[in-house]
C-alpha cells in the first residue's frame, strides 16, 4: 500500500465521480443510504446505549456504502447485503470493524463532552437524545458556542476515521495503523479534502436555498418541507458515494479489492 499525494482539484473530481456513481444507480443507492440510516435509527431507540451502539454502525455502513459505490463503478448492481461487507471478511474483519466503531463512538462521545461545559449539555442531549429545538435555546451564545465547538473537535476525528474502515478491509492494515494512514493521508491531501469539503457544502446550502426559493415563489410551504428531505437524503447518498473514490486516490496497492 502506498500513498498519495494529489492535487486540489481532485476534490472537485471526486465530487462529481460521486454525483455521477449515483445517477448510474439512483434507486439502489438511495434505498441503502435509507437502510443505513433506518439501521442506526433503529439501534438508537435500545435503551441506555442505544446512540451508543448506533455511533458504532457508522464506521463498518460507511464502509459498505463506498462497497456499493465500487459495484456500481464496475458496472454491478449493488445488494442490500454489502451494507454488511465489512463483518463478512472473517473473524478478524469482524474484531477489525468492532474495534473501530467502539474508538469511534468513544471520539463521538467525548467531543460531544467538551461541547457540554460550553453550554451544559444543552446541544449535545440535542443532538445524542433528540427532542425539540426553540428559538430562545437556538440563539443562545453558549448553544452556539458548543456547536461550533463540537464541529471544530469532529473535524480530526472525522479525518481519523475517513480512511480507516477501507484500509482494514481492502488492504488488511490493522487497527491502529489504519488511524494512523488515515491522519496522514488527509493532511497530506489537505487541499484536496479542501475543496471536497467546500464544493459539497455549496452543493447542500444551494439546493436548500433553491427549494427554499421555489416554495417562496409558489408560496407554498408545504412544497418546502416535503422537498427537502428527499432532496438532502439523495445529496448524503451522493457525497457517501464520493467517499469511495476519495480512497481510491489517495491510496494504490497491488492488492486486488474484495
Amino acid at each position: 500500500m502506498k500513498l498519495i499525494v494529489v492535487p486540489a482539484k481532485t476534490g472537485s473530481l471526486w465530487v462529481r465521480q460521486g454525483i455521477r456513481a449515483f445517477w448510474r444507480q439512483p434507486l439502489a443507492l438511495t434505498g441503502l443510504f435509507f437502510m443505513f440510516m433506518a439501521s442506526m435509527s433503529i439501534v438508537s431507540i435500545v435503551p441506555v446505549l442505544g446512540g451508543f451502539l448506533a455511533l458504532m454502525l457508522l464506521p463498518a455502513a460507511s464502509l459498505g456504502l463506498m462497497a456499493a459505490t465500487r459495484e456500481v463503478d464496475l458496472g454491478k448492481f449493488p445488494m442490500p447485503v454489502i451494507l454488511a461487507v465489512g463483518f463478512r471478511n472473517g473473524a478478524d474483519g469482524k474484531r477489525n470493524m468492532l474495534v473501530l466503531g467502539v474508538l469511534y463512538a468513544c471520539g463521538f462521545v467525548g467531543v460531544m463532552a467538551l461541547s457540554a461545559l460550553v453550554d451544559g449539555g444543552d446541544f449535545a442531549k440535542l443532538y445524542l437524545v433528540g427532542g425539540s429545538l426553540d428559538m430562545d435555546t437556538l440563539v443562545k451564545p453558549e448553544f452556539q458556542n458548543a456547536m461550533w465547538l463540537s464541529l471544530l473537535l469532529y473535524m480530526p476525528l472525522s479525518m481519523v476515521f475517513w480512511h480507516a474502515p477501507a484500509l482494514t478491509h481492502w488492504h488488511g492494515v490493522p487497527v491502529m495503523k489504519s488511524l494512523f494512514f488515515s491522519t496522514v493521508a488527509c493532511l497530506s491531501n489537505w487541499r484536496a479534502f479542501l475543496v471536497f469539503g467546500l464544493m459539497w457544502s455549496l452543493i447542500f446550502l444551494g439546493t436548500t436555498l433553491g427549494i427554499t426559493l421555489v416554495a417562496s415563489l409558489l408560496d407554498d410551504a408545504d412544497f418546502a418541507a416535503m422537498a427537502l428531505l428527499p432532496a438532502m437524503l439523495m445529496l448524503a447518498a451522493m457525497f457517501f458515494c464520493s467517499t469511495y473514490y476519495s480512497f481510491k486516490d489517495c491510496f494504490t496497492s497491488d492488492v486486488i479489492y474484495a
